[in-house]
């Protein structure tokens, strides 16, 4: 087959255009374009950081894709973790395309897209399947997360053959007992591989991650010795580690309760699709449980992250309607803390030891197994795939610069590696690659509420500040002809200091305010935001000098 070129000669460039997901956990999506045709892989959201006051999740800049969706030729999703799946209901809501997905995956998209009352065009694939959307050919392969139904991707463009490997660990004994599809892997490696994007999350690990199966023996262990009522909390997106639960559960004769909307959400849907096997009579609602004895119970819950919000940390605080924690409960966190959620989830631990509750979390036993590859298993996967380029992505910068340096060190070119930062443009064929000197828009879009990129820096300046130092409304009614103040100014104060102890000071803030008005009478002022700048720098100088502190100031005139 004669290689295709341009009119000048020259073999045409693929652009891979990282919009999320790299120098970050969460919102993994990738572009591949080619001749006005665009691929979507992956669309998912991250949580916010600790400084995103108010923040309830965190998007990818879809602006590229909304000026060119024209373009769009679909997406596909490797696997249903929201950081993959999370912005899908977002974009949706913009352009119409088909969305390829595995059952479970397409699954829980469909759940979210009915929370968001947002309709989609949902289109089932299974590892193996082959699919053409315009001139990518696609090969799905099955590969091992913690969430079933995940795929790898091999996407054959006229530029190159591009090598997606999804989240993935190299799991030879996997609860459903389908392990990845090691001849696949090496069957296109054989071929010739262009480029390969790959899983940065545990690049800095040594060694392997250890099976899953390694955790069904450790949950086994405890609900052997355990001989009250067992709460167990985990990701609700690990169907299989639900799966071992319930199976536990069944040998010692306990009936399993499900606590957490997003966890019995996953549970109805992963019955109904056939990944939970559960035997009948094993299943009892949770507020049906109270007549149940302790040793005869597992709850199931979600809050694994020490989420404020979540089953857990209600159960923790008293607040949970159905779960009243008892003295002696055995409490177990399947999960590691997300890296910034180390405090939230030791606050949980804190207090269901304060309730007397017997804790058991990873720190001292093997109740959690990481879903992502470490050193060992990325060298096999390079091995296997054998690469031209390569792109490491999903990962923070230290994770990506890792997978980087072990691709070198297994042989790999320095100049065939590619650390890119969101928003770039790698153009790359089957000789050469190279980074663009353009970039597309890839900011983090903030969600608050219904509120979707409306919370930029500057509110959030704003919000800080009213953590760290409060807010003072200085308010006054001002004469409209005259520009006289016939009332006020009065000062509130929200957050700033304790009134009733600090009456002194706020006279004076009183006085000061009322002197900066007079002094805009005497000079004539007449401009509403030039007296409220002359209020807010006077108030704000003797703020600092009273009390070290910068609260926000702001001025209310009142026209009577």
């Amino acid at each position: 087959m004669r290689r295709r070129t341009t009119k000048n000669g020259k073999a045409p460039m693929l652009k891979v255009i990282p919009i999320g997901g790299l120098n970050e956990i969460g919102k993994n999506m990738t572009l591949l374009e080619f001749d006005n045709q665009i691929l979507i892989i992956d669309c998912g959201m991250s949580f916010p950081e600790d400084e995103m006051y108010g923040i309830d999740i965190v998007i990818p800049d879809f602006t590229y894709l909304i000026e060119n969706r024209e373009k769009i030729v679909g997406m596909i999703i490797t696997h249903g973790h929201e950081d993959h799946i999370g912005a899908i209901p977002y974009l949706l809501r913009h352009v119409k395309i088909p969305v390829y997905g595995t059952r479970l995956t397409l699954g829980l998209v469909g759940n979210k897209l009915k929370e968001h009352q947002v309709v989609g065009d949902l289109r089932t694939i299974e590892a193996g399947d082959k699919i053409k959307l315009g001139c990518f050919n696609i090969e799905t392969i099955r590969t091992t997360h913690s969430i079933a139904d995940a795929i790898c991707l091999a996407i054959d463009t006229p530029a190159g053959m591009i090598f997606h490997s999804g989240d993935f660990k190299i799991d030879y004994t996997p609860v459903d007992g389908e392990p990845i599809d090691f001849s696949k892997l090496a069957e296109l490696g054989k071929k010739g591989v262009t480029l390969m994007l790959c899983d940065s999350t545990n690049a800095v690990r040594q060694g392997f991650t250890a099976s899953e199966k390694v955790v069904g023996e450790t949950i086994e262990n405890i609900f052997r010795t355990a001989k009250t009522r067992i709460i167990i909390a985990t990701f609700s997106s690990n169907v299989h580690r639900v799966q071992k639960i319930i199976e536990n559960a069944v040998k010692m004769g306990r009936k399993v309760a499900i606590s957490g909307r997003s966890m019995e959400n996953v549970v109805a849907l992963a019955i109904e699709l056939g990944y939970l096997n559960i035997p009948e009579g094993t299943l009892v609602d949770l507020k049906m449980t109270r007549n149940i004895p302790d040793d005869k119970l597992v709850i199931i819950t979600t809050g694994s992250q020490g989420e404020p919000m979540s089953a857990l940390s209600r159960i923790a605080s008293g607040e949970h309607r159905s779960v009243k924690l008892k003295k002696g409960d055995m409490v177990i966190l399947s999960s590691t803390p997300v890296p910034g959620n180390e405090k939230t989830v030791s606050n949980v631990v804190n207090k269901l030891f304060e309730k007397g509750a017997e804790v058991i979390y990873s720190d001292i036993a093997d109740i959690h197994v990481s879903g992502h590859a470490c050193q060992e298993e990325l060298k096999l996967l390079h091995s296997l795939i054998k690469p031209k380029f390569f792109m490491p992505v999903h990962g923070e910068y230290r994770h990506l610069i890792q997978h980087a340096r072990l691709a070198e060190s297994l042989g790999m070119s320095r100049d065939n590696i590619f650390v890119l930062e969101n928003g770039d443009i790698l153009s790359v064929n089957k000789r050469k690659a190279s980074l663009s000197e353009t970039h597309v828009e890839a900011d983090a879009i903030l969600v608050d509420g219904l509120g979707v990129g409306d919370v930029g820096n500057i509110v959030l300046r704003d919000r800080k500040l009213l953590s760290e130092s409060g807010l003072i409304i200085v308010v006054a009614a001002i004469e409209k002809e005259s520009q006289t103040v016939v009332s006020g100014p009065d000062v509130i104060s929200r957050g700033f200091v304790y009134v009733r102890e600090n009456e002194h000071l706020m006279d004076e803030a009183r006085r000061v305010a009322e002197e900066a008005l007079e002094r805009c009478q005497k000079k004539k002022i007449k401009d509403w935001n030039n007296m409220k700048s002359q209020v807010r720098d006077s108030l704000g100088s003797y703020i600092y000098g009273a009390t070290k502190r910068s609260p926000i100031i702001l001025p209310i005139f009142l026209e009577v």
